[in-house]
């Protein structure tokens, strides 16, 4: 079944409830310990670092600074949750693929995903994102297999989008991703193609979001 680009009323007042209002930290977790009950659908961003993933996030949720965004790959070093207008949670996942930390810390961080994404009750969905100049790398394909086991579902991002040249860049970009996303049964097949300088692609990204927190009853 196709879904309509188009918000009911449902999802038009959920949108204005967690994009429309200020959205807050709320915690911070190191270690798996550090993580309070689970008490809100939760939604996570996953990617690459340097994916654009802390640019995406302060363009969806109309905060300059709500993620920060650095120059140095690798320096979202724990999971961070913000609120999406009291309805559920939005959780920043540490970047992977960084090489300029040690080996210790990555395999630290790894684990912590993991644990994350094959235990936690509340996490309805998880986007990862996708340098649209790029493309699906080995180790991106490694983080979706990871997914599948955990049995989460999943939707890609084609981040950056403004940054290729004209239409047919995208349109290849796009369809690219989708081949490649044929053997992954698990996550959508359908990618997303948006720009955080830009905006474009953020309102449909705020339906889907939308759209995962109401199924949940949030």
């Amino acid at each position: 079944m196709i879904e309509s680009d188009t918000p009911n009323e449902a999802e038009t007042q959920a949108i204005k409830q967690m994009f429309l209002a200020t959205s807050d930290f709320v915690w911070g977790a190191q270690n798996i310990g550090q993580l309070p009950p689970g008490d809100l659908p939760e939604i996570g961003f996953v990617g690459r670092s340097n994916v654009g993933k802390s640019s995406l996030i302060n363009a969806l949720m109309q905060q300059r600074a709500l993620a920060i965004v650095s120059r140095t790959p690798g320096r979202t070093r724990q999971l961070n949750a913000f609120t999406l207008g009291g309805r559920g949670l939005l959780v920043d996942m540490p970047g992977y693929g960084y090489a300029k930390i040690s080996k210790m810390d990555r395999d630290i961080w790894d684990d912590m995903i993991i644990t994350y994404l094959q235990g936690r009750a509340k996490l309805m969905g998880v986007f990862m994102l996708i340098d649209s100049r790029h493309g699906l790398r080995d180790m991106d394909k490694d983080v979706l297999k990871l997914l599948a086991k955990a049995a989460v579902s999943t939707r890609l991002i084609l981040t950056k989008i403004d940054e290729l040249k004209n239409d047919t860049q995208r349109d290849q970009a796009v369809e690219k991703l989708r081949a490649d996303l044929r053997p992954f049964g698990s996550a959508h097949p359908e990618p997303l193609a948006l720009s955080a300088h830009s905006g474009e692609g953020i309102e449909t990204l705020r339906l889907t979001i939308a759209r995962f927190i109401l199924s949940a009853g949030g």
